[in-house]
């Protein structure tokens, strides 16, 4: 009787260990398959769920071969962004810029499906988007990051108090021109309108076009009438239109529509220009047909890159438009409006929440920034000091866009950024219509400003 009880305590002995040890082996398990989980391993053949691949898609607009180092800079924030998170596949989605902003966007908009990441403008899409619920509050990321306080030109972002997108750079607008030929001509930059014109009219009597410009699309011209509206009617007029204290019938406006009409009919621009593709405006000044060109500061990396220059290298300057007198303000545009807008779906998804935040952080990091203004001439969204950016980078042409920057007295955001899209439709078939003739400024200002009342009723 003894043996056998002894047996049985022995029995439940050994089960006691076996149990005891079972219960460490699930222990260890346990902390092996969080430490695999954390590392991203596989756990007895099964990727773990957070590591499981995903896909972002960015559409973005830098197509062409003017835009080829915004595209690598692009590629190497998504490759940077895909080795910081496990499983994320970025997919880029190449769209034309007009392309994407009044037709694809607008459509997947209209459908509630924008793509994960997008290309926007600030004002007025962004706002519009936002209203629709569209679009990210960017507000709680930017503070995480530490980053609300770092970037300019949010204003257009800026909804309700909410921050709906952000900048991918800065830019204004003014002349590029031709150095050598300047230098060669004994020519000096222009200190007022008339200056300019005297230029436009020595030029033209040398056989060279005075102003390369393209008008298929009619945002490119309008950057010259924006700028002369806004030094002969003000900076703020623009806003006045859609709170309907000021009209395009205005004296001053119709001024600076019959001046650009006047140049026109001078002939500073090369016949034709209403079938003249963008990319071709550049290569007026780069043939050596045309000796001036009224673009963005975003254009100085064609006339940086030796493949899209040639032998102007080094011979391209750039100033700012002149105001009429000298000794008056400097009045230029100076815009943060194109940027990235982010899908409101991506808080849905944790994963793709912490894409967008690790999106955010490479690409509006300082490296990536300045590379974009060494590389590409795109002025940095990132507030970066001046002095800074002129010690780092020692090109004449942006050396001399730095100085633009500095130059301005008043700067306004372009004209697309401030009037609602009916308006600058109806807008850029005017100038269209004003280019070739087929109407009067006066006549093409009032249907223009039939247009704003419309919007303004409808869209206040």
């Amino acid at each position: 009787m003894q043996i056998r009880n002894r047996s049985i305590l022995w029995l439940l002995l050994l089960f006691f260990i076996l149990a005891l040890f079972a219960a460490g082996c699930d222990e260890n398990d346990s902390d092996s398959n969080s430490a695999a989980e954390e590392k991203g391993t596989s756990i007895n053949g099964r990727t773990p769920l957070h590591d499981e691949p995903f896909e972002v898609t960015i559409r973005h607009t830098q197509i062409g071969e003017s835009k080829k180092i915004r595209l690598a800079i692009l590629k190497d924030v998504v490759r940077q962004t895909e080795a910081e998170i496990p499983g994320l596949k970025i997919r880029l989605d190449g769209v034309d810029s007009e392309v994407n902003r009044k037709e694809k966007l607008r459509g997947e908009m209209a459908a509630g499906k924008p793509p994960d990441i997008f290309d926007v403008f600030g004002s007025p899409d962004s706002g519009i988007y936002a209203r629709e619920g569209l679009m990210l509050d960017l507000t709680p990321v930017l503070e995480e990051l530490g980053l609300k306080d770092k970037i300019r030109g949010l204003e257009p972002y800026t909804h309700d108090g909410k921050i709906y997108g952000l900048p991918a750079g800065a830019s204004i607008e003014g002349f590029f021109y031709n150095k050598a030929y300047f230098e060669e001509k004994r020519l000096q930059v222009p200190r007022t309108l008339a200056e300019l014109e005297q230029l436009a009219e020595f030029i033209k009597a040398d056989g060279k076009i005075p102003f390369a410009q393209s008008s298929k699309e009619a945002w490119i011209p309008l950057m010259t009438t924006n700028n002369l509206w806004c030094y002969f009617a003000g900076a703020e007029i623009t806003s006045d239109f859609r709170s309907g204290q000021a009209k395009w019938s205005n004296p001053d406006v119709v001024r600076a529509f019959e001046k650009h009409q006047e140049w026109v009919e001078k002939g500073y621009y090369k016949p034709g220009e209403l079938a003249v593709e963008y990319n071709d405006m550049r290569s007026q000044i780069i043939s050596g047909e045309a000796m001036m060109m009224m673009d963005g500061s975003w254009a100085n990396s064609v006339f940086r890159d030796p493949e899209q220059a040639g032998d102007l290298i080094g011979k391209i300057g750039y100033f700012n438009m002149p105001p009429e007198a000298e000794g008056d303000p400097y009045i230029i545009m100076n815009d943060f409006n194109n940027g990235y807008g982010f899908s409101s779906s991506m808080a849905d998804d944790p994963r793709k929440l912490q894409a967008v935040k690790q999106f955010i952080q490479n690409f509006w990091s300082e490296e990536m920034q300045m590379r974009g203004l060494k590389e590409d001439g795109v002025l940095p969204a990132l507030i970066i000091e001046t002095e800074q950016l002129s010690a780092t980078v020692e090109d004449p042409l942006l050396q001399d866009i730095f100085n633009g920057v500095e130059q301005i007295d008043i700067s306004y955001p372009a004209y697309d950024a401030l009037v609602q899209t009916p308006v600058n439709e109806a807008l850029g078939l005017g100038i269209q219509q004003m280019i070739s003739g087929a109407v009067e400024p006066t006549t093409m200002l009032e249907a223009v400003q039939r247009s704003q009342d419309a919007a303004n009723a409808e869209f206040p």
